[in-house]
């Protein structure tokens, strides 16, 4: 009895309706020919499989953007912030062993976390096994790209030994405390506190080493910043998203309100506020940032609430 058979018996003591999607019959057959499954497990699995219509209807909703200011200040709060002081105090070292390892601040892996998953709260309610299923078979605009995450869940579901149904996640099948996509896990995790399990679901020093990994592998600059508010003299005219070097922004009357290097490669960003706009300047690191999560509302607040807690243990 191997590993996937036994962790269906602790699931299921009943077959229920195998879920019937185009497509699945040929995955199966992947599986076990290119990554040498036992098909009658792999049917098994799939047999218990439930179809999840919410999850589409999640994922393909219009985007409802909320203005900047209540974006921010979902993060940005005095309990996120005095929440997020609390994780950085419980795992100090870890942190510290995680900026030196990887050159990536502790106050950038806190907010990351903090962001992602309230400092790990917030992990998700949906069953990835189900979840990633039904955008793989029942979502034509993306099923490409599910199909393949789907592949690496049950490759990582068999390096971990955990049951594909036990993990809970995000609508669109994002796992755990830093919220890795599957393949994201798998090429990215890090057995941060070397106890021979690589374990992002319920392991705070595993995920702050895996977050700090994976900035480093999408190449933050150590050392360098991640954005900067700037100010014009008025004789020039501020043009949102134009790629510059400092110096030359400079010239052009865009001036950092704070020291900044000569970077080469600096975009100009606007935010919409209650008196006008805020323009920044904004860095190599701050497009790492947007590899984790494509949204420029995301990367600056991971970047501001870095920044409160960063001045807040400070004056602390």
């Amino acid at each position: 009895m191997t590993w996937l058979f036994s962790a269906l018996l602790l699931f299921f003591t009943s077959s229920v309706g195998a879920i019937e999607l185009p497509g699945i019959p040929e995955f199966i057959d992947e599986m076990v020919i290119e990554h040498q499954f036992e098909r009658d497990e792999v049917e098994q699995v799939f047999q218990h499989v439930q179809h999840r219509p919410a999850v589409i209807n999640l994922i393909s909703a219009p985007a409802t953007i909320k203005p900047w200011p209540q974006y921010r200040a979902a993060f940005t709060n005095n309990k996120h912030i005095n929440d997020g002081l609390k994780f950085w105090k419980n795992h100090i070292n870890v942190l510290q062993r995680a900026e030196k390892e990887y050159g990536v601040p502790q106050e950038i892996i806190v907010a990351v976390i903090g962001v992602e998953t309230n400092y790990g709260r917030n992990t998700g309610k949906f069953n990835i096994m189900d979840t990633l299923t039904t955008l793989a078979f029942d979502y034509p605009r993306r099923a490409d790209f599910f199909r393949n995450e789907l592949k690496e869940y049950l490759l990582l579901a068999r390096e971990q030994k955990f049951g594909p149904f036990k993990i809970h996640g995000s609508y669109a099948g994002a796992l755990g405390i830093p919220q890795f996509m599957p393949s994201s896990y798998r090429k990215h995790a890090v057995d941060f506190n070397n106890d021979g399990e690589t374990n992002l679901f319920n392991d705070p020093e595993d995920a702050i080493g895996s977050v700090a990994n994976y900035f480093k592998q999408y190449g933050w600059q150590s050392g360098e910043p991640v954005a900067v508010r700037v100010k014009s003299n008025k004789k020039a005219e501020l043009s949102a998203k134009e790629t510059h070097s400092v110096a030359t922004w400079a010239e052009m009357g865009i001036i950092p309100v704070a020291q900044t290097a000569d970077l080469k490669s600096a975009w100009l960003l606007d935010f919409t506020v209650s008196d006008g706009k805020e323009f920044w300047l904004t860095f190599k690191n701050f497009q790492v940032i947007m590899l984790y999560n494509n949204n420029i509302f995301y990367a600056m607040s991971v970047y501001q609430l870095a920044d409160a807690l960063h001045n807040a243990r400070i004056l602390n």
